[in-house]
């Protein structure tokens, strides 16, 4: 049931490897939607720039004939070359007529906000726009996660924690790199690191990557509450109607989802092994999106259980939505049925909520039955993969 064709993949392996999160917003003085009147100030402009805040200047500032009225305290970072200067109104034709613009105050952007973070498996894909798909909660900094704050950018970040501790791989902050506690806890006490970060959390860095081979939890799920109610803020705090039946919602999201399907692999013993078997299968999956994570199944005693959570979303819209995505599950599952005990997964469920005039079905898969693909394609990727390390190690040639 599989087909060829120009797809658009992403794929989520924060079971298994560590992930590069980018922050978005910033406090460049060239950024318009910076300011109240969503234009960068004009040459007969009153510019009114707010205290306690930390503003990027990449080129030279004509103020016209009005003078900034600068904060009793904040920060300007100029770049080389860049400054404030002076003119009669003449040289801007398009500013006849000056007003009061004010650079808005950036005190709303917080931390665990989904979205104000990009999300990339390596720096040359964070470079190049290609992000990744996850959960909401795995949308914010996980515990093995690499973090980035452009250089040649200010900004300011609501770093405010429910659990107060945010845990990290690493934290690179204007071109600078953190991976131990001291270095960046002497960095936090300089006069900037407090303009730019504000809020009870405290950071910890670790510079460890993920231990289990089966993969680690993201840690974010204590901040569940204040991560949806960032998120939600934007739409008042309400989720979105869904037209499909049977929505779902998967662990660690804010909302109810139409159109994806989740399948939750229990006692999982080669969650890499897995993710590759997934892999094979959505690059032939026009439009699907793919996102896989370790995360704790809510029971109804007081120990939860780790699973593995894929979760898959298609392109299509209307009647058809979730159709691409249902299909792939039911693929996944057919092979599962065939090669159930080569994995060593014990039980996995399949719930599939689309925008067909069928019911969203759910399908459980008993005991000795896994999530896989055919063991011949999975064997001789694994096969390849060690060729290709082996050369790199410069072992064979």
């Amino acid at each position: 049931h599989c087909w060829p064709g120009n797809t658009k993949i992403m794929l989520q392996l924060s079971a298994s490897i560590a992930v590069y999160k980018q922050w978005i917003p910033n406090t460049n003085f060239e950024n318009a939607s910076n300011w109240d009147k969503d234009r960068i100030p004009c040459g007969n402009d009153v510019v009114l720039f707010k205290s306690n805040q930390v503003f990027d200047f990449q080129n030279s500032i004509n103020l016209g004939q009005s003078l900034p009225y600068l904060p009793l305290n904040g920060e300007f970072i100029m770049a080389p070359g860049a400054g404030f200067a002076a003119f009669d109104g003449s040289w801007d034709p398009g500013c006849d007529t000056g007003s009061a613009v004010s650079f808005t105050a950036a005190e709303q952007c917080k931390w665990h906000d989904p979205a104000l973070w990009h999300a990339a498996t390596s720096l040359e894909n964070l470079e190049q726009g290609k992000y990744i798909f996850a959960v909401d909660e795995e949308r914010v900094p996980c515990q093995y996660d690499d973090v980035i704050f452009q250089p040649e950018t200010s900004f300011r970040v609501n770093i405010d924690s429910s659990e107060r501790m945010i845990h990290l791989r690493s934290i690179s902050i204007m071109g600078q790199k953190f991976s131990s506690d001291t270095a960046l806890a002497e960095y936090m006490q300089r006069s900037s690191a407090k303009l730019q970060f504000h809020g009870n959390g405290t950071f910890q860095v670790t510079n460890a990557r993920c231990p289990d081979k089966s993969g680690c939890e993201c840690g974010n799920a204590g901040e569940h509450r204040q991560i949806c109610a960032a998120l939600l803020g934007y739409s008042g705090a309400r989720c979105p109607v869904l037209v499909c039946k049977d929505p779902f919602q998967p662990v660690g999201h804010c909302c109810e989802i139409c159109g994806e399907c989740r399948m939750g692999i229990y006692s999982c013993k080669q969650a890499w092994a897995a993710c590759l078997a997934f892999w094979l299968y959505c690059i032939y999956f026009l439009g699907v999106q793919l996102a896989i994570s370790k995360v704790r199944k809510p029971q109804t005693s007081r120990n939860s259980v780790p699973v593995i959570q894929i979760v898959l979303m298609d392109n299509k819209t209307g009647s058809q939505t979730g159709t691409n995505a249902e299909q792939l599950a039911e693929d996944i599952m057919r092979d599962v049925a065939e090669h159930g005990d080569s994995f060593g997964i014990v039980t996995g469920t399949v719930q599939v909520a689309t925008g067909s005039n069928s019911s969203g079905q759910r399908v459980t898969v008993t005991d000795g039955i896994i999530a896989g693909t055919v063991i011949g394609l999975l064997l001789g990727l694994l096969l390849l993969g060690t060729m290709l390390f082996l050369h790199r190690k410069g072992m064979i040639r």
